[in-house]
């Protein structure tokens, strides 16, 4: 819609064939943001062909998981000349990887690094479609490519700023979204107001220790990407990784949960990563440990608090 409304033309490519005619005939989406009227330059595809062609930039909105599928099926289709932006927040099972690196890596000899970027920051899509004031940042390993997609997305209502910190930006967008969960579990037990801002206190403290420990500058982490994305995504209605937790808190199972969602919480598969990936480099994260344990392991939500409140007694480190 931002893109739109500043007289691009945008294509959007989507999977099921209701969306796509939802949004060509009636210009909404009949299964996402319902009441929204879409401008009439965007149109939707089913195939990648024609959503990609003559295409100047190229966003990656899907869920994290599927980046490189898409990736690989879009790379041929690609002319080399695009600029490839991800919004994409998660680290891939397996490899470790950031959406970005994920990116580079598949279209490696078609698209240059230098021109694969991410937009992130606190930004749910209810509120941005509805022209509410937005902040968020644009980063890549090129400067040139920060400032494009600064300047393309950049609107009176959504401000973007340039953060050349693209490790530290993705790590906060992923990790972000497991305290989102936990913060979920936190209010649908009904754990209270002292409990969250400790939670959000030291998952950011896990966030900058990960970052940290892959070269990332702890300065992100005080910024849009890292504190504030985490406060939006740990408190607002919005927040699908919030909602999940909340379920969790009030006694549902997470197969329960999952099969009754349209739209993914990307953090379930996100403390799966991050959970192996801390442990693969000696990384102490021990809410994600937690998260983990109850989304994974069967862990009740009770007795990982009372696991987390009764740890070896240690001075406050940041990270």
């Amino acid at each position: 819609m931002l893109l739109a409304e500043k007289k691009h033309d945008v294509r959007l490519w989507a999977r099921e064939p209701e969306i796509v005619e939802s949004i060509n005939k009636k210009h909404n989406n009949c299964v996402y943001l319902t009441d929204v009227d879409l401008p009439r330059n965007i149109s939707a595809w089913s195939d990648l062909v024609d959503a990609l062609k003559d295409a100047e930039v190229v966003v990656f909105a899907t869920p994290s998981h599927t980046i490189r599928e898409i990736a690989e099926k879009a790379r041929p289709l690609l002319k080399g000349t695009e600029r490839v932006v991800t919004v994409a927040k998660g680290i891939e099972m397996d490899t470790f990887m950031t959406m970005s690196q994920v990116l580079s890596q598949v279209l490696d000899g078609v698209i240059s690094d230098d021109h694969i970027g991410v937009l992130s920051g606190p930004s749910h899509a209810e509120e941005v479609s509805r022209h509410m004031p937005t902040t968020v940042v644009s980063s890549s390993n090129s400067k040139q490519t920060s400032l494009f997609i600064q300047h393309l997305f950049m609107t009176p209502r959504f401000r973007v700023y340039v953060n050349r910190d693209i490790i530290g930006v993705e790590v906060s967008g992923a990790v972000k979204n497991i305290m989102a969960i936990a913060a979920g579990i936190g209010d649908g037990a009904d754990l209270g107001d002292n409990a969250k801002a400790a939670l959000i206190t030291r998952g950011l403290a896990e966030m900058r220790r990960l970052g940290i420990k892959l070269g990332a500058s702890q300065e992100t982490f005080a910024g849009l990407t890292g504190v504030g994305d985490l406060i939006v995504t740990c408190t607002s209605r919005h927040s699908r990784n919030r909602n999940v937790g909340f379920r969790i808190g009030k006694g549902e199972k997470m197969k329960d949960i999952t099969s009754s969602m349209t739209m993914v919480a990307e953090g379930v598969k996100t403390t799966r990563s991050v959970h192996l990936w801390a442990k693969s480099m000696n990384v102490n994260m021990p809410i994600t440990e937690k998260v983990y344990q109850v989304l994974f392991e069967d862990l009740s939500p009770r007795e990982a608090v009372h696991q987390l409140m009764t740890r070896d007694p240690k001075e406050e480190i940041i990270f």
